[in-house]
Parts: C-alpha cells; structure tokens; sequence
C-alpha cells in the first residue's frame, strides 16, 4: 500500500461496482448509500476509489451491503 492512501478499500468498491451485473455507477452507489443513512457529496465516490479520502466504519459498512460483499473482502481480508 502506498504511504498516500487513505483507505484500504478503493480497488475492491471500484472492482466489485464494475463487475456487478448490471455495472453499478458511481450515482448508482451514492444511491444506495443514501437509502442506508449514508449522504455523501457527488465525487465522494471517485475519492474513495483513488483512495484519496479516508472512509469511516459506518461507511465501511454501507457500502459492503450497497455492493453486496462482506467487510472482510472489502477490505482485502478474504
């Protein structure tokens, strides 16, 4: 991991949204996150994936149920 990276996570959101059938956007993702109590601004997402903004563990948690995959592989652990 690059000393830079704030998250853990950005390879495997932006993987796990493109290999959804069908592909989930990036508004998609904003989307679900919102109905799950996450409100996030529009380039949040992008941010996350270039892992230049950190995420918290309430967001950890609903982005891995908006993307339908655990935490643990999220975060590179399975």
């Amino acid at each position: 991991m690059n000393n830079n990276d704030k998250n853990l996570i950005g390879d495997r959101v932006k993987f796990a949204r493109l290999k959804s059938k069908p592909k989930i956007t990036q508004n998609d993702l904003l989307a679900r996150l919102e109905i799950r109590g996450i409100e996030l601004e529009k380039t949040a997402i992008s941010k996350i994936e270039s892992k230049t903004r950190p995420v918290t563990d309430k967001e950890l948690v609903a982005i891995a149920d908006a993307l339908d995959v655990s935490i643990l592989w999220l975060l590179g652990r399975e």
